[in-house]
C-alpha cells in the first residue's frame, strides 16, 4: 500500500486501506499521461512523491497510478514507488507484472519490511506458497513486529495446510496491532477449517467493524450460520454504498455474500440475480477454462492407453485411495468419513499426482511415477499405511493412476448433475475452476467427466467405486458399510459421524462437513429452475437424464 514513512506504526496504518476505486483502464492513463507529462515533469521529485503517496492513501488510485508509472517512466528509482506500484498492480490482478515491481522496490532497498511482505503476498497468489513464506518470513526478520507480515504469514501457512502454525502467527499480528482488519479475517478463515465456526465468526465480524468495507470478510462471513442477529451487517452488505470504489474483485465477493443471504433466506430469484451477476464480473476478469480442463482429460486418457495395466498387489506399500469426481459432488464428506479411521492420512487436495507424473516425464528422471508421488506424499505428512488424496482432477488420470500407482483404488464421487452445476455456480472459488462461472461450460466439463470415468470404469472395474452422494445422504447407514466394506476394512460405528472428526478442512465445504449428515441438498436445482436453463437444455439432449430434467 502508499507508504512514505520509515515506521513499523506508519506502514501498518497505511497497509489498512484496502478499499479502492475503480482504476482508469491502462490505456487510459498512459494517454492521461502523455497529455499531462509537460505540466508533471516541472514538479520536484519529492513533490510528486508525495503527491502519488497521499493520492494512493486517499484511495484515489487513478491519479496514484498516473503519478507512479510517470515517475518510473522518468527514470527515477525510489524503493518506496516501485513497493507501492507493485502493490496496486496486484489488487488488479497483475501479479507477474506486481512481482517484478516489487523486487524491483526490494533491489533498490533490501532491508525495506513491507516490500518483502507485499513480495510473500504476491507469490502467495501466483501459488508458489514456499517462495511466499520465505519472503513473508524475510520482512519479519527485519521488522519482528510487523504485524501485518505476521498476518499474511498466517494466511500463507493456512494454504500450506500448517493450520495451527497459522493460527498463531495471526494471532501475534492481532498482539502487535489488534486494528488490522486483515489480521481478524485471516484469523477467522484459519478457525472455519479448523471447525471452530463460532470463533470463526466473531473473528470476521471483528474485521467487518475495523472495515465495514471489506468485501471478502462479508462473502466469508456469508457462508457461515446465519440468524437475525446478523442484521447489522447485513444491512452494510446491502447498503447502496458499498458498492461505491471497488475493485471487480470485490464486488465479485460483494454479490456472492448478498446471493448466499437470500439463498438462506429462501428468495431464490433474488439469490439468482445476484449469482448471474458475481459470476458474470468473474468471467470479464478470467475467461473459462473449460476446453483446456476437457482436452486435459483427452489427452490423458490417450496416455493411459500406452501404460501396462499393473494388477499386482504390493502388500510392503502403502494403500493410496484417491477420491475422484466434479468440485461439490461430496468428496469432503467422504474424505471426513474415511479419515475416521486412525490409520488414515488425509492429503486433502495437494496437486502432488501431477507434479509426479510432469516429473516422471524427464529425460534425466531416474525415479518412477509412484516413487515420485510416494516422495511427494511423506513430504507432505508422515509415513503412513493408507493415504486419501482429494484432489478431484485426478479423475484425468484414473488410468494412470491404476497402472501405476501400487495398491491404488478410486472412489468416484458423483450426484444430481443439476444440483452438482448450482453448487459449483454457487461457490466462488478462488483460482483453477474458471469454468465455475458459465453454466453452460460447467455442464460441458460435468458430462466430459462422466464420459471419461465411465470409459475408465469399464476398463478397470474392479478398481473404481461408485459414489452417489445423493444415496450417501438419504441413506447413510447403508451406503457407508458398503464403501468400507469394499475398502476391506472392519466397520466402526464411528463412519457414521463425520462430522465430528476433528481434522482440519480447507475446502469449499469446510462449514457443510461440521455438520450431521443430511440430504437437505438434494432437488435445491428446482429453485433455480430458471437460472439452470441452459445446463437443462444441455442434459436433455441426453437419454440418461431425460426423467431427471421432465
Amino acid at each position: 500500500m502508499a507508504e512514505s514513512g520509515e515506521t513499523a506504526q506508519g506502514r501498518e496504518k497505511l497497509n489498512e486501506v484496502k478499499t479502492f476505486p475503480v482504476p482508469f483502464a491502462f490505456k487510459e492513463i498512459r494517454e492521461n499521461l502523455s497529455t499531462n507529462s509537460n505540466t508533471l515533469s516541472k514538479t520536484s521529485k519529492e513533490q510528486l512523491i508525495n503527491r502519488a503517496f497521499k493520492f494512493h492513501s486517499e484511495g484515489n488510485i487513478s491519479a496514484a497510478i498516473k503519478h507512479y508509472q510517470h515517475f518510473i517512466n522518468q527514470g527515477f528509482k525510489d524503493y518506496r514507488v516501485f513497493s507501492n506500484y507493485g502493490g496496486i498492480l496486484k489488487d488488479l490482478g497483475k501479479l507477474k507484472e506486481a512481482e517484478l515491481s516489487t523486487r524491483k522496490a526490494i533491489a533498490l532497498n533490501p532491508k525495506f519490511p513491507l516490500a518483502h511482505s507485499n513480495l510473500g503476498s504476491i507469490l502467495k497468489d501466483l501459488g508458489k506458497l514456499k517462495e511466499a513464506e520465505l519472503s513473508t518470513r524475510k520482512a519479519i526478520a527485519l521488522n519482528p513486529k510487523f504485524a501485518l507480515a505476521h498476518s499474511n504469514l498466517g494466511s500463507i501457512l493456512k494454504d500450506l495446510g500448517k493450520l495451527k502454525e497459522a493460527e498463531l502467527s495471526c494471532r501475534k499480528a492481532i498482539a502487535f496491532n489488534p486494528n488490522i482488519a486483515e489480521s481478524h479475517y485471516n484469523l477467522g478463515c484459519i478457525l472455519k477449517d479448523l471447525g471452530n465456526l463460532k470463533d470463526a465468526k466473531v473473528s470476521i465480524q471483528k474485521a467487518i467493524a475495523l472495515n465495514p468495507n471489506y468485501a471478502k470478510a462479508y462473502f466469508s462471513l456469508s457462508t457461515l450460520q446465519y440468524s437475525n442477529k446478523s442484521k447489522i451487517w447485513k444491512d452494510q452488505l446491502f447498503s447502496r454504498s458499498i458498492l461505491n470504489n471497488k475493485l471487480p474483485k470485490e464486488q465479485i465477493d460483494i454479490y456472492f455474500a448478498r446471493a448466499n443471504i437470500f439463498h438462506k433466506e429462501k428468495k431464490y430469484e433474488n439469490s439468482s440475480k445476484y449469482l448471474q451477476l458475481a459470476n458474470n464480473l468473474k468471467l470479464n476478469l478470467n475467461t473459462s477454462n473449460a476446453d483446456i480442463v476437457i482436452n486435459k482429460s483427452r489427452t490423458l486418457l490417450i496416455e493411459s492407453d500406452k501404460k501396462e495395466i499393473n494388477t499386482k498387489e504390493y502388500t510392503s506399500f502403502p494403500e493410496n485411495i484417491f477420491i475422484v469426481g466434479m468440485p461439490r459432488s461430496g468428496s469432503t464428506l467422504v474424505e471426513s468419513i474415511l479419515s475416521m479411521n486412525s490409520n488414515i492420512n488425509d492429503l486433502g487436495e495437494a496437486n502432488i499426482l501431477e507434479q509426479a507424473f510432469q516429473e516422471s516425464k524427464k529425460i534425466d528422471q531416474t525415479l518412477t511415477l509412484f516413487e515420485l508421488y510416494l516422495q511427494k506424499v511423506n513430504e507432505l505428512k508422515n509415513p503412513s499405511q493408507i493415504t486419501t488424496n482429494k484432489n478431484l482432477y485426478n479423475y484425468q488420470y484414473a488410468g494412470i493412476i491404476i497402472n501405476l500407482i501400487p495398491n491404488a483404488k478410486i472412489i468416484h464421487c458423483y450426484r444430481n448433475p443439476l444440483d452438482n452445476i448450482l453448487s459449483i455456480y454457487r461457490a466462488n472459488f478462488i483460482k483453477n475452476n474458471e469454468y465455475a462461472s458459465s453454466i453452460i461450460d460447467c455442464t460441458r466439463v460435468y458430462l466430459d467427466q462422466e464420459e471419461i470415468m465411465k470409459d475408465y470404469k469399464n476398463r478397470f472395474r474392479s478398481k473404481i467405486y461408485d459414489l452417489n452422494y445423493d444415496i450417501l445422504v438419504s441413506n447413510p447407514n447403508q451406503e457407508i458399510k458398503s464403501l468400507i466394506s469394499w475398502l476391506g476394512w472392519k466397520w466402526e460405528h464411528l463412519y457414521l459421524s463425520p462430522h465430528l472428526n476433528p481434522r482440519s478442512v480447507s475446502t469449499a465445504s469446510n462449514v457443510q462437513v461440521r455438520s450431521p449428515i443430511n440430504s437437505k441438498s438434494i432437488g435445491g436445482w428446482k429453485n433455480y429452475k430458471e437460472m439452470l436453463k441452459p445446463a437443462i437444455e444441455i442434459l436433455s439432449q441426453n437419454d440418461r437424464y431425460q426423467d431427471l430434467i421432465s
